[in-house]
């Protein structure tokens, strides 16, 4: 999992997200419900999600720093998830060796140790 980032909305932004969150009047028309504050607030985070790179199912307040002030989990694109992924191959392929070099060496010592092994 990615680290979280710490962001600093606009006062644009501020607005945008508090006028999300507020309450919404109920008025069923037909069959049809509005949407509701939860629902708003949430395609809210999700614009600045999309807007500023980040998950919008991640945010989280930061305590202490005031309302503008959010952490979340960055999205990557395609080109850093690549990146990423070839890191990972790369990793577990060095962790493979290290892990077999260590065996090699072990096994060699033990064959020494019962004497299997010529000098």
């Amino acid at each position: 999992m990615y680290p979280r980032v710490n962001y600093e909305m606009t006062d644009e932004e501020f607005k945008e997200i508090a006028e999300a969150c507020r309450p919404v009047p109920y008025i069923k028309i037909g069959n049809s419900f509005p949407p509701s504050q939860q629902d708003n607030a949430n395609a809210a985070w999700k614009r600045l999600g999309d807007k500023r790179g980040f998950d919008s199912m991640t945010v989280s307040a930061v305590i202490g720093k005031g309302g503008k002030f959010f952490s979340a989990i960055p999205v990557e694109n395609k080109i850093q998830r690549d990146e990423r992924l070839k890191h990972e191959v790369e990793e577990k392929k060095v962790q493979e060796i290290n892990k077999l070099q260590a065996e090699i060496k072990e096994r060699q010592e033990r064959l020494k140790v019962l004497g299997g092994e010529e000098s």
